[in-house]
């Protein structure tokens, strides 16, 4: 089968379609055709090398956290799906592989018949996401939540997340983007300097919990929060020299760095999906022979949702 995959770690350009044996479905997972699947920031950090010491990978690599497509094996001891279901779901976080024509998933959901492949393909690792942050943050009715990055691809989804939690919720982005926070119940807010400031006149009352999915502002985050404790970031490798908890589902997590999947995530964004009160933001889909090009997107920070990969 055809999968994406890079020898080397390096720029966008390693990254590469080859020829590779299929996978097959062991015991607790299922396979499935893949219609859509994601290339989130993640795999752009591992293909880089900048998280070599933190996620050692065995090269060649082949990248792909979640997918959405059709099952065609379900592996022993695996019940409640069967062949030729419409799913969304992840890959073995150590294994990966789901940017190919066939992935193999340890965790899935049904596929929401409102939502297209494409949103399907790139939900599951940013419903995951959202849902182990938010359960850390213990964000409950009420409170007021700041999303640092809130129109990215995990950003765009945990604020929905938030919202449906009966959150009030603030989320930064460039103003290019703020109509499109609003459309999904947010008070936008510009992010960089100033930002403490511009928080708090939408906030006078003060912020109960931050999600950072954006990195490089942990003092300002850290001010706005008033303690470091009510910080998470997904996204900045400095967090410790900050007090702050940094929060992701890498095999190799660093000592008090992971933190235990959170997949009820996915079931989780059905429901919310069939309320009509979830979507999944789509930046681009680009055929999987251009997964450079995809790869290039994902790195600007500037993609506005997920960036997805069709066969």
């Amino acid at each position: 089968m055809r999968a994406v995959q890079f020898t080397a770690y390096g720029p966008p350009a390693v990254v590469h379609v080859a020829e590779v044996p299929e996978p097959h479905a062991g015991p607790g997972e299922i396979r499935v055709a893949v219609r859509a699947s994601g290339v989130a920031p993640g795999e752009v950090s591992i293909r880089s090398g900048r998280l070599r010491d933190l996620v050692p990978v065995a090269l060649p690599f082949r990248t792909g956290f979640d997918a959405a497509g059709v099952v065609d094996e379900v592996g022993d001891g695996v019940t409640g799906v069967r062949m030729g279901d419409e799913v969304f779901g992840a890959a073995d976080p150590a294994r990966r592989g789901a940017n190919a024509e066939y992935a193999v998933l340890t965790a899935w959901a049904a596929k929401p018949a409102a939502w297209t492949w494409e949103e399907a393909g790139g939900a599951a690792g940013a419903a995951e996401t959202a849902a182990r942050v938010l359960d850390r943050l213990a964000v409950v009715p009420g409170q007021t939540v700041l999303v640092q990055g809130a129109a990215g691809g995990t950003g765009s989804v945990a604020v929905q997340f938030a919202v449906a939690r009966g959150a009030t919720v603030i989320g930064t982005a460039s103003e290019r983007n703020h109509d499109f926070l609003r459309s999904l119940g947010v008070l936008p807010a510009t992010y960089g300097p100033g930002l403490v400031d511009r928080v708090r006149a939408l906030a006078p009352g003060g912020v109960d919990a931050v999600l950072d999915c954006a990195g490089g502002a942990l003092p300002d985050l850290v001010a706005v929060a008033g303690d470091p404790a009510r910080v998470v970031t997904i996204a900045d490798f400095a967090a410790r020299a900050h007090g702050v908890h940094l929060s992701h589902g890498a095999p190799a997590a660093e000592a008090g760095a992971g933190d235990p999947p959170a997949w009820h995530g996915l079931a989780d964004a059905v429901a919310l999906a069939g309320e009509g009160r979830l979507r999944v933001p789509v930046a681009a889909a680009f055929p999987m022979d251009e997964v450079v090009a995809a790869h290039e997107l994902v790195e600007t920070r500037h993609a506005r949702g997920k960036v997805v990969l069709v066969p």
